[in-house]
C-alpha cells in the first residue's frame, strides 16, 4: 500500500522543474475506519474530508485547481479487485507551486487526516500533450512520442 512518496522520489520530482503546468493524477482508496494515532473515531471518508477542507486554502493559494474529477466504475485492465474511491487530476502552475504547497504549515497539518483516512493511493505526475484524433500525441508528425 502506498500513502506517501519516498525521499528519492521527492528529490527527483523537484529536480525535474520543466516549464509549464504539471498535472497530478490522484487515485485514492479510503479506509473503512480512519486510523488516527490518538484513536479518535472517524470514517476514512470523514478523515479525507477534513484533509480536503484544511488543505483547500493553501492549495488554491499555490494555484492548484481540479481539472478533472470522476467516479471509478470498473477495472478494465489491471487487478480486477482493485478499486478507487476518489479519482481526480489536479493542475499546478509548476513544480515550485507543488513544492510550496507541501511545505505550507496548514497543508502539513492537514496531512495527518489524509494519512489517517487513506489506505492506498497513487499519485502520478503527468505532462500535457496535444489533443488529437488518435491515441498517440502528434501521431502525424511525431512517431517517436511514447503512448500513455
Amino acid at each position: 500500500m502506498y500513502t506517501s512518496f519516498s525521499e528519492a522520489t521527492w528529490r527527483a520530482f523537484r529536480s525535474d522543474d520543466r516549464l509549464g503546468p504539471i498535472h497530478m493524477l490522484n487515485l485514492i482508496r479510503l479506509r473503512d475506519r480512519a486510523e488516527y494515532p490518538d484513536g479518535r473515531a472517524a470514517t476514512g471518508l470523514e478523515a479525507y474530508a477534513e484533509y480536503s477542507r484544511i488543505s483547500a486554502a493553501p492549495a488554491q493559494a499555490n494555484g492548484m485547481r481540479i481539472v478533472w474529477r470522476g467516479r471509478f466504475e470498473m477495472m478494465m485492465v489491471g487487478p480486477e479487485a482493485e478499486r478507487w474511491d476518489i479519482c481526480f487530476v489536479a493542475e499546478y502552475p509548476g513544480v515550485d507551486a507543488f513544492v510550496n504547497l507541501m511545505r505550507h504549515p496548514d497543508y502539513r497539518a492537514a496531512m495527518a487526516h489524509r494519512q489517517a483516512g487513506v489506505i492506498d493511493s497513487r499519485l502520478i505526475r503527468l505532462g500535457a500533450a496535444p489533443l488529437g484524433a488518435t491515441f498517440l500525441a502528434n501521431a502525424e508528425s511525431d512517431n517517436d512520442a511514447p503512448p500513455c
